[in-house]
C-alpha cells in the first residue's frame, strides 16, 4: 500500500472516529473534574457537621472513585466500546464482595452511624456489646473499650449498635442506689435518723435535687432502706464507697443491726409422734 493511501486511510479513520474520541477525552476530563469537585464538597459537608476525620476521609475517596467509574464507563461508551458486560463484571464482582464481607461491612454500616449519631465519644464510660469500660478509639469496624481494671477491650461495631447503649459520660450529675437492710426490731425513726446525719456529713452530696430515704422493703430478714443520694459524675463511686463503710460504722456505733438470712429449722421427732 503506497504512502498516499496510508494517509487516505488514516485521514478516512480520523473523520470517522476522532470526534469521538475527542468526545470521549472531554468527558474523561471534565467528569474528572466534577468527581474532585464532589469529593471536595463531601469533605467540607462532613467537617462542618463534625464528622470523625477518619470517616471523612473514608467517605469523599470513596465518592471520588464512584463518581470516576462511572465518567470511565461513559468515555469507554462514547468510542462505542459496549460496556454493559463491564458493568455487569462490575455489579457480580460487587454481589461476591458483599457476601463474602458480609460481617465487616455490618461492622463497617455500624461503624459510620456511631460516627455520625455519636452516641459515646473517646474518653466517657459506656456499657455496649456485652461489656463495659471508658472508650479509647472509635474505629470504622471496630471500638476500643478500656476496662476498670486496666484491660483493652475490642467491640466490633455491629455488636454494639445491635443491642442497648448505656453512657455514664452524658449528664453531670448521678443518683446513688443504696441499699441498707436492718433489724425488725430496730427503730426505724432512729434509723432514719442516723442515716440522715451520715448523709449531712458528705459534703460531695448535691442539695438539689433531694436525698430520698425510703423503707423500701419488708424483705425476709430486714427491713430494707432505699437511699438515694444525687452527687456529680465524677464523684459517683467514690461517694458509694465512703457511704457504704461510714453507714456500716455508723450504725455499729448506735446498735443498729444489719441482720443476715436465717432460716428456722423446726426438727420432729418421728417415734413420739406414731406414739401419739
Amino acid at each position: 500500500m503506497e504512502f498516499a493511501q496510508i494517509l487516505d486511510k488514516a485521514k478516512e479513520l480520523v473523520t470517522l472516529y476522532g470526534v469521538n474520541v475527542i468526545a470521549a477525552i472531554v468527558i474523561f476530563i471534565v467528569g474528572r473534574w466534577i468527581a474532585k469537585a464532589m469529593k471536595g464538597v463531601t469533605k467540607r459537608i462532613l467537617e462542618k457537621n463534625d464528622v470523625d476525620a477518619t470517616l471523612v476521609g473514608f467517605v469523599s475517596n470513596l465518592t471520588y472513585f464512584a463518581l470516576l467509574t462511572f465518567v470511565v464507563i461513559a468515555a469507554l461508551s462514547k468510542l462505542g466500546i459496549q460496556t454493559a458486560s463491564f458493568i455487569a463484571v462490575i455489579g457480580a464482582a460487587g454481589l461476591a464482595i458483599g457476601l463474602a464481607l458480609q460481617g465487616s461491612l455490618s461492622n463497617f454500616a455500624a461503624g459510620v452511624l456511631m460516627l455520625i449519631f455519636r452516641p459515646f465519644k473517646a474518653g466517657d464510660y459506656i456499657e455496649g456489646g456485652g461489656t463495659a469500660g471508658v472508650v479509647e478509639e472509635i474505629h470504622i469496624f471496630t471500638t476500643q473499650l478500656r476496662s476498670p481494671d486496666n484491660k483493652t477491650i475490642i467491640i466490633p461495631n455491629s455488636k454494639i449498635t445491635s443491642d442497648n447503649i448505656v453512657n455514664y459520660a452524658t449528664k453531670d450529675t448521678r443518683r446513688i442506689d443504696l441499699i441498707f437492710g436492718v433489724g425488725y426490731s430496730d427503730n426505724l425513726d432512729k434509723v432514719r435518723q442516723v442515716i440522715s446525719d451520715v448523709l449531712s456529713q458528705e459534703s460531695r452530696i448535691l442539695n438539689e435535687p433531694e436525698t430520698q430515704i425510703v423503707v423500701a422493703a419488708l424483705a425476709d430478714s430486714s427491713v430494707n432502706f432505699a437511699v438515694r443520694p444525687w452527687v456529680k459524675s465524677e464523684d459517683y463511686w467514690p461517694v458509694y464507697f465512703d457511704l457504704t463503710e461510714k453507714m456500716k460504722k455508723r450504725f455499729d456505733e448506735e446498735g443498729i443491726s444489719i441482720p443476715f438470712p436465717q432460716r428456722d429449722v423446726h426438727l420432729f421427732n418421728e417415734q413420739a409422734a406414731s406414739a401419739a
